[in-house]
């Protein structure tokens, strides 16, 4: 073994010793590393801040918007047995906190009860003459709150059942009353004292119309308060006149009416098996049992019979109603189907109306009973003779729910006022459902499809949230919408991308440094003009000034290119010596003077050249338009075209320029060595390599164009319509949020769709950005090895 060398100690570290100056220069570094630090940790943190914001605003539209598509439930909550002497009237009522209910009895009485158990609170008796009994109970439209009960001698008495509740929550208290608006007294309907099985009523401004069955024959009959001695008017008898076409004379007693009965006979009158008033009393429907409807007009003369449609493609007519609304005609078949009925105006000279039929539903395989509308809404529940119910909106066609409640024929339904709870009565019992459907209006297919509304003529996009009516059916397709923005952003990128794009080409390329300083500040500082000042000039300035100048218009369109080529042309066939003594950068000056008198002289010969050309249309271009089937509105696209375009100009210009600008030096200079011109230099070399910025100031300058709110808010008439007319205004999906945002509800179906059109606007943009980055990727990868 060797012999071990001795370990020998490690000199000491002697310190660095730094000079003044490396010190400084030191404690510089580590600054500049410190601020490096702090400034990624910024840059980054910013990035991410970003990232998050954007992320929690999709997150709350999404959130917003989701209960849209929730789907609705009914579930069972109270069931009771109810006797013989309950139930069979067809009628029950729910108040809107669905604590109490109401039942009329076939003894005719008002049975007030408790939902939770069933138990009677209260019993009200109704004025029904000694001997006489209920044949008939029938609703009128459904907003109104009239209730008929049709005698077994020929008498009506018409009812309205209300609630009033004090209190909250446990503590509340429901009381029930039962007012009688056209007196307690009986109305003769059938001088022949016939059962009263037959009928429809409705009240129209105070007076009462009734479509019935009665003296062998289709009667309809309309009762008027005789004054202010009848309005408070609990009892007393009537008189009236029954002559045929006439206005009944006048009465003495306080609880006078009068009548005008007009009758029109049927070849069978036996065969009818519903009747029912439709849209205000201006249509009249006969069900007939041969599965026609017989249609009548009602006009000032009488009523005229308009049409007869058979109705019974899907199986023999087992049950009737009117939607909410009296436009709409629900019919049950034995099949298990409910099929909506409306009349459609023709496209004939005459413009017939036709009733056709629109969707069908599904309950089962058994008979339809009994069609309950909502008393808010266009939806509407259907029982069989099965005991299966179905709860269905028809404007979605969604089926809502559909349950077995009973092992009997369902006898009658209701739905309280907030379609919170649905009341069903059988032959067997009763039971509460409550019922979880806050959004039926929408659907897949009502915000992106086409829909068949009530009283149009075809299935349309269609965009009409609210209306005065409150048997309005609410219209919320996004497609116009999403039309409408993409058709303003699309005119004004027609007129900003081109003179964007070719404004940068010639600053960056061929304008001199001197000019370029002042020209590109005074494009950008277009960017600092509001919007809201640019909205007020184009709808209160532009637009009627392009209505009174519009070949003015079209013709600066033609005149300006033309004149920047005649006067380029001459331009270049100066001699090159002249041209040098001229001050650099005068060229793009030179065109100034001739476009203004080019322009200046379109706007003056406008009017005659107007009057000269269209002189067979009253010399108006406008009505020339109109003779050609074209629509011309004050606000339309070609405003939006021009004031947003030249919004959007600036953006574009300037990162377009930027890109054109930073195109490395040494290619700009080898080309034009090995011979090229400049302009083929710009066009092979300059180009493509700033094209990935070029595409990118075009997105950014769409996406600006597809969120611009208030230009198109003040300058497009904000007509929610689908038309590729450059002539007719648009409505978007930004203005629309902007424009009923206040008005709306707050959980509300038509909130919430606003906001869902927000979260498509956010999409929409999200998604155009992505693929403008992916092409810019692109391009830069292609062009970055030049």
């Amino acid at each position: 073994m060797g012999k071990t060398m001795p370990v020998q100690p490690s000199p000491p570290v002697q310190p660095v010793t730094l000079s003044k100056h490396e010190q400084a220069m030191a404690d510089l570094d580590r600054r500049r590393h410190l601020k490096d630090r702090l400034a990624n940790a910024l840059i980054a943190g910013g990035g991410i801040f970003v990232l998050v914001a954007i992320l929690a605003i999709f997150v709350y539209l999404v959130s917003e918007s989701w209960p849209l598509f929730k789907p609705s439930h009914i579930e069972k909550a109270q069931a009771y047995q109810t006797t013989t002497q309950q139930v069979g009237s067809g009628f029950v009522e729910l108040e809107e906190f669905n604590q109490s209910g109401m039942r009329l009895s076939p003894a005719g009485q008002i049975q007030i009860f408790n939902v939770a158990d069933g138990k009677t609170l209260q019993t009200i008796p109704v004025n029904i003459p000694t001997g006489v009994t209920i044949t008939h109970v029938q609703r009128s439209g459904i907003m109104q709150g009239l209730i008929g009960l049709g005698l077994s001698n020929g008498q009506l008495i018409v009812i309205k059942p209300s609630f009033a509740a004090q209190g909250l929550g446990a503590d509340r208290k429901t009381t029930a009353t039962i007012n009688y608006p056209y007196g307690e007294a009986p109305l003769t309907v059938d001088d022949q004292k016939l059962p009263l099985r037959l009928f429809d009523l409705r009240d129209d401004e105070g007076a009462l119309q009734v479509l019935t069955v009665a003296n062998g024959q289709l009667q309809w009959q309309r009762y008027a308060k005789a004054g202010a001695n009848a309005e408070g008017a609990l009892g007393g008898g009537l008189a009236l006149d029954a002559d045929m076409g006439g206005d009944a004379a006048v009465a003495t007693t306080t609880a006078l009416v009068r009548q005008t009965n007009v009758g029109f006979p049927v070849s069978d009158i036996n065969s009818i098996k519903s009747v029912h008033i439709g849209q205000g009393g201006r249509w009249l429907f006969a069900v007939n049992q041969n599965g026609t409807v017989d249609i009548f007009n009602n006009t000032d003369t009488g009523l005229v019979k308009y049409d007869q449609v058979r109705v019974d493609q899907d199986g023999a007519i087992t049950a009737t109603a009117m939607l909410q609304g009296e436009i709409s005609l629900l019919l049950g078949t034995d099949k298990g189907k409910v099929d909506q009925w409306f009349l459609v105006r023709g496209t004939d000279a005459k413009q017939h109306m036709t009733l056709t039929k629109i969707r069908s539903f599904d309950v089962g395989n058994s008979p339809i009973t009994v069609i309950q509308p909502e008393s808010r809404r266009k939806g509407f529940m259907a029982g069989d003779q099965a005991g299966n119910v179905g709860y269905f909106y028809t404007t979605s066609e969604r089926n809502l729910g559909t349950a077995h409640v009973s092992d009997a024929p369902i006898t009658a339904l209701t739905m309280s006022t907030h379609s919170e709870g649905m009341l069903v009565d059988s032959a067997k019992g009763s039971s509460f459902w409550a019922v979880d459907a806050k959004h039926p209006e929408v659907s897949w297919g009502s915000l992106w499809g086409k829909v068949w509304y009530e009283s149009y003529q075809k299935p349309d996009y269609v965009w009409q949230s609210t209306s005065g009516n409150v048997d309005f059916e609410s219209k919320m397709s996004l497609v116009p919408l999403t039309f409408g923005t993409i058709k303003a952003a699309f005119w004004a990128m027609l007129l900003a991308a081109p003179l964007a794009i070719a404004g940068a080409m010639y600053t960056a390329a061929f304008m001199s440094a001197s000019l370029r300083t002042k020209i590109k500040p005074a494009i950008e500082l277009m960017q600092a003009l509001p919007t809201v000042i640019l909205g007020f000039l184009a709808g209160l300035w532009l637009a009627p000034l392009v209505t009174k100048y519009l070949p003015a218009i079209f013709s600066v369109l033609v005149i300006v290119p033309i004149v920047i080529f005649v006067v380029g042309f001459l331009w270049m066939q100066m001699p090159l010596e002249k041209r040098n003594r001229l001050p650099q950068g005068i060229a793009p000056l030179v065109l100034i003077l001739p476009i203004v008198l080019a322009v200046t002289a379109a706007f003056m010969l406008s009017q005659p050249f107007e009057h000269a050309v269209f002189a067979n249309y009253d010399g108006s271009m406008l009505s020339w338009l109109h003779a050609k089937g074209i629509d011309y509105q004050s606000q339309n696209a070609l405003i939006v075209g021009l004031i947003m375009g030249f919004a959007v100009i600036a953006p574009i210009f300037s990162i377009s320029e930027d890109a054109l600008f930073a195109v490395p030096r040494h290619l700009v200079n080898g080309s034009l060595a090995l011979g090229a011109t400049p302009w083929q230099t710009l066009m092979t070399v300059i180009l493509p390599t700033a094209s990935p910025g070029i595409f990118s100031a075009v997105m950014i300058g769409f996406g600006r164009a597809v969120g611009e709110t208030m230009i198109v808010l003040m300058a497009t008439g904000n007509t929610p319509i689908m038309d590729l007319s450059l002539f007719d205004g648009m409505r978007t999906l930004s203005a629309n949020v902007a424009v009923e945002m206040g008005e709306a509800e707050v959980g509300s179906t038509h909130f919430r769709v606003l906001f869902l059109s927000a979260l498509v606007l956010f999409i929409m943009t999200f998604v155009l950005n992505t693929i403008a980055e992916l092409v810019r990727a692109r391009l830069r990868k292609k062009f970055g090895s030049l």
